[in-house]
C-alpha cells in the first residue's frame, strides 16, 4: 500500500428503503495504487462508489480527500476536488469528434491548455490518431476507451473505473490494463470490476463488498485464498 491516505470513509451508509445498499462501510484508499473493488450482484458496489462521487448523497458517515471532508460536495466540486469517475454505461456526446469531448471534459477543470491536454489524454489511451472522428462512430472498444481519456483529461487524483472491460475483446483487455498501469502513480485507482483475471492481475488491493458491508479486504492472494470470500463470490 501506498504510504499516504488519499481517501478515507468511516460509517458510509445507504439505505433505498429495506435495502441496505452499503451499510456503515469503512474504507481506505491509498496514494498511487490500483485497488479493486468487487462483490455478487447487488453487493453496493456502484452505489458505494456512486457515494463517493457525489452522484448519490450520503445518508451517514464521513469521506475525506487528502484530509479535507467532502462528504456534503457535490458531484462537480468533487470532480474539480480530483475525482473522475467513469461510468458503467459509455457516457460519450456521440455526435461531437472524439476531440471534442475530451476537450469538454479538459475545460470543465478551466484548462489553460486545452488542445495539449485533450491530446495528452487520447495519446494515453492510444486514440490521438482517431481525435478527428465523430465518436458515436467508434467500435464499442474505442468508445470505453474514449471515456477513460475523459475522465483522464481532468487530470484527477482519483480515477474510479466502473466495470471498464465489460463487453472489451481479450486484445482491448490487455490494452485497457496497460493503461491503467500507465495512470498511476500520478493518479490512484479505484476499479469495479467482474472479470477476476483483470483484478488479480491490476490490483494491488481488493476490497470485497457483500450486502453492504466489507466482507475482506487485503492482497489479491489474500483475497483469493479467504474462505469467506470464496463462499460468498468466488465459487470455493
Amino acid at each position: 500500500m501506498a504510504a499516504m491516505t488519499l481517501l478515507q470513509a468511516r460509517g458510509l451508509t445507504r439505505h433505498f428503503g429495506g435495502l441496505k445498499a452499503v451499510d456503515g462501510v469503512d474504507f481506505d484508499l491509498g496514494e498511487g495504487e490500483i485497488h479493486a473493488l468487487i462483490g455478487p450482484n447487488g453487493a453496493g458496489k456502484t452505489t458505494f462508489v456512486s457515494l463517493l462521487s457525489g452522484r448519490i448523497p450520503v445518508q451517514s458517515g464521513t469521506i475525506r480527500l487528502k484530509g479535507r471532508d467532502i462528504t456534503q460536495l457535490p458531484a462537480h466540486a468533487r470532480v474539480r476536488a480530483g475525482i473522475a469517475y467513469t461510468f458503467q454505461i459509455t457516457q460519450i456526446y456521440a455526435a461531437l469528434s472524439v476531440f471534442d469531448n475530451v476537450a469538454l471534459a479538459a475545460q470543465s477543470r478551466h484548462s489553460h491548455h486545452l488542445k495539449d491536454d485533450a491530446m495528452e489524454a487520447l495519446a494515453g489511451v492510444g486514440l490521438e490518431g482517431r481525435a478527428g472522428q465523430t465518436a458515436g462512430t467508434l467500435s464499442y472498444g474505442h468508445q470505453r476507451l474514449l471515456e477513460v481519456a475523459m475522465g483522464l483529461a481532468l487530470k484527477p487524483k482519483l480515477l474510479i473505473l466502473d466495470e471498464p472491460t465489460q463487453g472489451l475483446a481479450q486484445g482491448e483487455i490487455e490494452t485497457f490494463k496497460g493503461i491503467v498501469r500507465g495512470v498511476v502513480p500520478e493518479a490512484t485507482v479505484l476499479l469495479i470490476e467482474h472479470n477476476m483475471d483483470v483484478v488479480m492481475d491490476l490490483a494491488q488491493r481488493i476490497t470485497v463488498l457483500n450486502f453492504g458491508n466489507v466482507l475482506a479486504t487485503g492482497t489479491p492472494e489474500a483475497i483469493r485464498a479467504d474462505r469467506a470470500v470464496q463462499t460468498a463470490y468466488l465459487g470455493g
